[in-house]
């Protein structure tokens, strides 16, 4: 500020001057920082995992699912609230496990009591995801803490009906299914906008001490019962099939064995049928066949002689010494010699 000094009566301050063009280089400037602010109000991005919902004046007015750049009207007519509706998040029940690993319990959540009146502790994992973002922004004031109180409401609801012999045993499988029910059912009617992908039981037993130990044991034994029953059951399942085979293989030899007897036992009809045939023809031939060979079984040393039977003598051609004779002739000639008997009276 420049300032007029002088030996005259009323000397005065002078205005200070402003640069040349001033107002106009400050209207530029602030229409520029308004056009920045502007510019980065009406873009935003939306990630993988993510979804955006677009509030108009404060009020839900649509969500994006679509990941990328979009555009939107400036603050503060819209603003964008991002959650990250497709990544699978998870709750611990009963305990806490920090990034490093470290495993922390909360009795509180942990203890409770079954439908025996023992105490149990259970700790679960609990996988979900936000299904609507609307109704998770604005129907839950703190949707988490909600689904951590409704988790840990079910499983005391599911585990207060069940005794405890049977949840730290058999009935783990069960359990689990019949909390997970609840849990969406819970979700569903107060429309939370989560999702439940999972809900995993890590440990169910008793309280630390000498209880824990005997039901330790108990659950020992039947995973050892268990065992024998499996191998068991593998033994018979190795077996029976070679039984089966085996019993299949006899009864196809059989089988054959039958056909074979019956085929057999046909043969032997068509053949007694074939001679019985020729009997029937003539039976008087046979029954000379069966005298004949009858006497050579029981008189093996007599001379059978045949003849025809015709006349009143009996022909006799002694065989025996023709034959010895043939039998000594060394030459090729032979000889005949017959002879007659007279008859016999």
């Amino acid at each position: 500020m420049e300032v007029y000094q002088g030996g005259k009566t009323g000397d005065a301050h002078r205005v200070p001057q402003l640069p040349k063009n001033f107002w106009r280089n400050a209207v530029i400037g602030a229409a520029g920082l308004i056009v920045l602010w502007i510019g980065s109000t009406v873009f935003y991005t939306v990630q993988e995992q993510e979804q955006a919902a677009i509030l108009t004046f404060g009020k839900y007015t649509a969500t994006q699912e679509d990941p990328g750049l979009h555009f939107k009207l400036p603050s503060p007519v819209q603003r964008v609230v991002k959650v990250p509706a497709n990544l699978t998040q998870k709750i611990q029940i009963g305990y806490r496990e920090d990034d490093g690993g470290q495993v922390t319990p909360v009795e509180e959540e942990a203890l409770m009591i079954t439908g025996d009146e023992n105490i149990v502790s259970a700790d679960a994992v609990v996988e979900w995801k936000i299904a609507n973002v609307r109704d998770y922004l604005y129907n839950i004031e703190d949707p988490e803490q909600f689904l951590r109180n409704s988790a840990s409401a079910a499983i005391r609801s599911v585990m207060g009906s069940t005794k405890l012999d049977f949840a730290i045993t058999d009935g783990k499988t069960v359990i689990q299914t019949e909390v997970k029910t609840k849990l969406e059912e819970i979700q569903t009617k107060y429309r939370t906008g989560i999702q439940i992908i999972d809900l995993k039981f890590q440990d169910i037993e008793p309280p630390e001490g000498q209880v824990q130990q005997a039901f330790k044991e108990v659950t020992n034994a039947r995973e050892e019962k268990n065992t024998k029953i499996n191998q068991a059951q593998k033994y018979v399942n190795d077996r029976l099939p070679k039984a089966r085979g085996e019993a299949q293989a006899l009864i196809e030899k059989a089988e054959a064995e039958k056909k074979s007897r019956i085929l057999n036992a046909e043969g032997d009809v068509a053949k007694f049928n074939a001679v019985y045939n020729e009997y029937v023809k003539n039976p008087a031939v046979t029954a000379d066949r069966l005298i004949l060979e009858t006497l050579e079984r029981v008189l093996p040393n007599a001379k059978v002689i045949v003849t025809d039977g015709s006349g009143d003598t009996v022909n006799y051609l002694p065989l025996d010494g023709f034959l010895k004779n043939s039998a000594g002739a060394k030459t090729g000639a032979s000889g005949q010699t017959g002879t007659q008997g007279g008859a016999n009276p």
